[in-house]
């Protein structure tokens, strides 16, 4: 049986995608280092791929083969969680033998850290939808403070003044519309509260001429 501190030599595949160029090799450069000064793990050898460049999108990538030597097969879960690996293979030895009680740290220790994602993961959606949340009631306080100086707008100067992408502002009016807040005619938007004081003060205007 290989006691729970038998050597294991293993094979990593680490990728890195993004952009500009530059800053890709800095991370991926950045990251091996980061990785040669934890002690839990002994880089054997290292061979660096070419930047290329990604045909459909404007982005670069390149990948680092590795082949690493840890002293425990806790400290393979661990690389994986903390340097997230595209690809891991064992190389040696052939056979890894866990006792009953060795195997359920094994798990324990795999679910703790898949519970400490799971936090991590909630913690962000929450506070992402918070940042939503709050960036889209500072759109829509906007877009009325634009539409309440001016008649009217079209998308494209809204757009322009939001600095929001059109087809992503567009979703967004549309939201307004249903809420009744603004009004869509001849490409141009109105504030419906704006529009609906004119209507007012016409009915009002007409009704006084009217009496007289």
């Amino acid at each position: 049986m290989h006691p729970n501190n038998t050597p294991i030599t293993f094979r990593a595949l680490i990728e890195v995608l993004g952009k500009p160029k530059e800053h890709v090799e800095k991370a991926m450069h950045d990251y091996i280092k980061n990785l040669k000064s934890d002690e839990r793990f002994k880089i054997l050898n290292e061979e660096f791929a070419e930047l290329q460049k990604q045909e459909s999108q404007d982005l670069w990538a390149t990948f680092t083969e590795l082949e690493i030597k840890t002293d425990k097969p806790d400290y393979i879960i661990d690389f994986c969680f903390d340097y997230m690996p595209s690809v891991i293979e064992i190389i040696e030895p052939e056979q890894i033998t866990l006792s009953e009680t060795q195997l359920s740290v094994f798990f324990n220790d795999l679910q703790a850290k898949l519970h400490q994602v799971d936090m991590i993961a909630k913690q962000v959606k929450l506070e992402n939808d918070m940042f939503k949340k709050n960036l889209g009631s500072l759109l829509h306080n906007y877009i009325k403070v634009l539409l309440g100086k001016s008649e009217s707008l079209t998308a494209e100067q809204l757009s322009k003044l939001t600095g929001v992408e059109i087809d992503q502002l567009a979703d967004f009016l549309d939201k307004l519309i249903d809420n009744n807040i603004i009004d869509l005619r001849s490409g141009q938007y109105y504030l419906k509260e704006k529009e609906d004081q004119i209507k007012e003060k016409f009915s009002q205007e007409k009704s006084s001429h009217s009496k007289e």
